[in-house]
């Protein structure tokens, strides 16, 4: 059963929809996120040159919603005199936000990776780490649905999401770390090792926003 426990204060009206502000601000953000994240994942398993192409674009967008979200959150925070449970919802979306943009960098990265390892035949472990980027995916959208609707339980089941994720890069770098039959160049292995890390990060920062959304509604830290 859902527990919602933190709306914003209906006896600070102008305070009340400057935070709502604030969400739909964040989730637009986050929409933005789950795009170039796709992206990423097109141009790395569906080798589309194109799609990276267009991450530079999109994080320019994800960077700009970043600061005036902070900007906001502080001029909030210095001018209307916020409520404790206000205050807490602030402070975490402004961390939030944080987790939301590095998702970003990393979604920009593997963009990058796709880039450099297109020349390349695919690797055996491929299927592997398009599971790992789904997962992850899910992972992303669990979250921001989560924020949407002031899902504690939700937020905090992601920490259990994690672990897959985390097997899984335990998995593949084994297999890329062990192998030896190369021939030629390591260049390709290198570089899927970054993108599993890449990939083990960005499943990190949605379960950071997981656990954001449960502090917002219940003021206690995991």
């Amino acid at each position: 059963m859902k527990a919602v426990d933190y709306t914003p204060n209906p006896q600070r009206p102008q305070l009340a929809r400057a935070i709502r502000r604030l969400e739909r601000d964040v989730l637009r953000m986050g929409a933005l996120v789950e795009q170039s994240f796709r992206l990423s994942h097109q141009a790395l398993f569906a080798r589309n040159l194109t799609a990276a192409e267009e991450l530079p674009r999109l994080d320019k967008k994800i960077d700009r919603f970043y600061r005036q979200i902070e900007s906001d959150c502080t001029a909030i925070m210095t001018l209307q005199a916020p409520t404790a449970p206000d205050l807490r919802c602030l402070s975490a979306f402004m961390q939030l936000v944080r987790d939301l943009e590095r998702i970003g960098d990393y979604a920009e990265d593997l963009a990058e990776i796709a880039i450099k390892i297109f020349p390349y035949a695919p690797h055996t472990s491929m299927p592997d780490i398009e599971a790992m980027s789904l997962h992850a995916q899910a992972m992303l959208a669990t979250s921001l649905k989560a924020l949407g609707d002031f899902d504690e339980a939700s937020g905090r089941r992601l920490k259990h999401l994690d672990d897959t994720v985390d097997d899984a890069y335990d998995r593949v770098y084994q297999t890329l770390a062990q192998q030896r039959d190369v021939s030629g160049v390591v260049e390709p292995i290198i570089l899927l090792a970054l993108a599993i890390r890449c990939l083990e990060r960005m499943a990190d920062h949605a379960t950071n926003i997981g656990q954001r959304v449960a502090y917002i509604v219940t003021g206690q830290r995991s």
